[in-house]
């Protein structure tokens, strides 16, 4: 079982809150833990609002979404400028910054995390976390029924 999701959005800080509330929905119609959706939901969060700070005004970014029986997995691309990515790997802002945080978050709370950024070609953050799923949820019963057929 896998749902796909994809949307393409304009470069505003509205679509931020579009993005969390339709992973968190999808999150929990599969009977995805509480703590687990808010991680997920946090690190999307944090990717495109990257997208809306550093993006070009008239980009707009795409956010894929794919959920399976084991791990949600997110992409979250724009077709900016580019960045170093390789130059963000464990670097912390000073203390007192209000900004610089959201990679370090995004690598906090999910089990894979990759950038990738060329000029012209623009910005993917792919993100992927294994889901703790309720126990008692239909999906974690189809779960199980899917382990078990050969």
């Amino acid at each position: 079982m896998i749902l796909e999701i994809a949307v393409c959005l304009p470069r505003d800080a509205e679509t931020v809150t579009l993005v969390r509330g339709v992973v968190a929905n999808a999150l929990n119609s599969f009977g995805v833990t509480r703590e687990c959706v808010d991680d997920i939901r946090l690190a999307v969060s944090e990717a495109c609002t990257n997208v809306i700070q550093h993006a070009a005004a008239e980009d707009e970014y795409e956010v894929r979404v794919e959920i399976d029986e084991q791990a949600c997995a997110i992409r979250v691309k724009n077709a900016g400028h580019g960045f170093d990515a390789a130059a963000l790997e464990g670097v912390m802002p000073e203390p007192d910054s209000p900004r610089g945080r959201g990679v370090a978050i995004m690598r906090a709370l999910m089990d894979w995390v990759d950038l990738s950024s060329e000029p012209e070609t623009g910005t993917i953050v792919r993100l992927v976390k294994t889901l703790e799923v309720d126990p008692d949820a239909h999906f974690a019963r189809l779960r199980a029924r899917s382990s078990t057929t050969p």
